[in-house]
Order: structure tokens, then sequence, then C-alpha cells
């Protein structure tokens, strides 16, 4: 069994190795918060990973490391910013926490970002909204990149563009995260790393044909829309919502033709008490949650589960008996701890 670490104990040394990297304090800290909350959730690809990545880039002077966003648009319910490629974790928490202070007055508050730096696990920052029962909708693609063909094509176009969902029950929220590609480009560079193949054809070859590859994707080769072959019409057309609420309204995007490492953001709070109230909202989804999770398992299906039940469940276990973080995770942090003189945390 692995050893787990407290999670406390490593989102402190997260911080300090982001700020001694030169991020300002307060986007160190929410940038190390969120990585470990990834973690926390299961969403190992998304978490402490893309550390050594984040300080490559802050090294780089890729990731701007001070500063604000800048106001392209507010009309209090409609927020539009240019990100400035600060730390897309620290911009997308900012931009939901502006719009969890605003949804009470608005009933609904918008913003969409342009020009951010990777924004890390979506399903990470739902629980900031719905914890204080407010439905929350999150989007993100990233305009340089363009590893999914568009459904019939072979040449790619845009990213898995990954489209999340909060929504507030009695108990544990719901919580959607989903992408528009049958798997995503950090998956795509882990198995890469690890000599391993996808277990099933998520990929094309350049030519068009399914492989199980993931170095497909250094050959030309693209992710295969969520759907695949056969219905990947479906992610095609989430796809390209995706990409209009993020780099549409935001206004900066593929068109631009931008380089580098960059994100748009697309990002709604939704208050239920400013529709059919807050009470008869929760019923709703309870009872729904209720439906699903009794409904009948078909044959090798022990039950029958509720997006955000295995995050909940895997989050209460790891703050309980340590965070168990991917093989190499620790030891690919190690150099840049060592470097800034910070005490990594043992395993419990």
């Amino acid at each position: 069994m692995l050893a787990g670490y407290d999670a406390r104990a490593l989102i402190g040394a997260a911080g300090e190795i982001f700020a001694k990297a030169g991020l300002e304090p307060d986007k160190a800290a929410v940038v190390a918060e969120l990585l470990v909350e990834a973690d926390l959730m299961g969403h190992t690809t998304h978490g402490l990973s893309l550390a050594p990545w984040y300080l490559d880039t802050i090294e780089q002077g890729v990731m701007t490391k001070a500063g604000e966003p800048k106001v392209i648009s507010d009309r209090g319910a409609c927020v539009a910013w240019d990100g400035m490629r600060l730390p897309g974790i620290w911009l997308t928490a900012k931009a939901l926490d502006l719009a969890i202070e605003r949804a009470p007055t608005y009933g609904t508050v918008t913003v969409a970002i342009g020009n951010s730096h990777h924004i890390g696990a979506l399903a990470a920052y739902l629980p900031r909204a719905t914890e204080k029962g407010f439905m929350v909708l999150l989007g993100s693609s990233s305009p340089s990149g363009a590893s999914v063909a568009p459904f019939g094509g072979t040449k790619g176009v845009y990213t898995p563009d990954p489209l999340a969902a909060g929504i507030p029950t009695s108990g544990d929220p719901i919580l959607i995260d989903i992408s528009a590609s049958i798997t995503t480009n950090n998956m795509t560079s882990r198995l890469q790393a690890e000599g391993k193949q996808f277990p099933h054809a998520w990929l094309m070859e350049a030519d068009g044909t399914p492989t199980t590859d993931p170095n497909a994707i250094n050959r030309g080769g693209t992710l295969l829309p969520t759907g695949g072959l056969d219905h990947g019409q479906k992610g095609y057309g989430m796809a390209l919502l995706v990409e209009a609420l993020t780099q549409g309204l935001a206004g900066i995007g593929r068109a631009d033709g931008l380089t580098g490492i960059n994100a748009s953001v697309f990002l709604q709070v939704i208050d239920p008490t400013a529709f059919g109230g807050q009470a008869d909202f929760v019923r709703q989804t309870d009872w729904l949650v209720e439906a699903c999770r009794t409904n009948p398992p078909r044959p090798g299906v022990e039950r029958v589960r509720v997006p955000g039940d295995q995050a909940a469940a895997r989050k209460r276990k790891a703050l309980a008996e340590g965070v168990v973080l991917h093989q190499g995770i620790i030891d690919k942090l190690r150099p840049w701890a060592d470097k800034f003189g910070v005490v990594l945390p043992q395993a419990l």
C-alpha cells in the first residue's frame, strides 16, 4: 500500500516553493491549495504533477509572477478579463470568488478570461461555490493548442476543452468534470513517460487510423473526440460550445494566432434563490441523486454512482489517512525544493 502525505503539509511546502520561485505570496498559496485539492479528489494528472511544469514556466518567464488581470469590461453581472498570463489557477479562483460575491445581487454572474496561464483541474474549484449553495459552470480551452480534430477530420484544431459543473444537494454535491475528447493531453504525456498504451483506441494517427499509442500525438496524430469514431459528433459539438464560451466571450483566442502556454476560461455562478428558490432547488437535486443512486445496477456494476461521489470519498479518505500521490511526483518536486531550501513533507 502506498503511503500518503498530510494535505496541509503538501500545500505549505508547494506554496513555499512557488513563492521562492517568484510568485506573489497570495498567488503561490492559491496555486498550491488547488493543485493539492485535485490530488485529494483523485485527479492526479492535474494535481501536484503539474508543479514542476509550472515552475519551469515561471523560471522561463512564461507565467507572469505578479500583478492583476486587465479588466476588459465589467457590467456587474458580466465581466471579461485579459489574464496577462498570470497563474491560471489564481485567476480562476479570483474570478470565482468575485462571482460568488456578486451572485446574491445579480442572480447569475459570468466571467470570461482570456490570455491566462494553465488552470489545472476544473473539478477542484467547484466546491468553493457548491458549499455556499450556488451552482457553478466552468469551461476552459487552450487557444494555442490543437490536439483534437473535428469529427470526420484528421488535423488538430482545438484542445480537449473541458466543461465542469457543480450542483448543490443536501449532501455531497454533484461534481461533473468532462472533456470534449476521450482522453487528455496530460494523460497522454504520462503514458508516454511511463511507456504504456491506452486501454482502447482513443487516438488517431495522422492518417486517421485509430490507435492505443500515446506517441501518435508526436507523429501528427490527434486525440479522438468524446464519442470516438462512432458518435464523435457529440464531443465535437461540445468543443465548439466551449470554444465559443471561453475564447469567444473573452474576445481573445485562436483567431489571434496566440503561441506558448495560454488558457481561456468561462465561469458562471448561479444563485438558486433568484429562480425557484434554494429549498426547491435542493429538493429537486436530492430527488435526482437518490433516483440515480438507487437505480438497479446492470450486471458487473456494484452500484450506480453520481458524478462527484468518488471524489468526495477519496477526499475524505485522503484527509484522514494522507494524500496518495502518483508515483514520481515527489521525486520531480525534490530538485525544486532543494534549489529553494524547502523541506518536503515525509510520508505518513
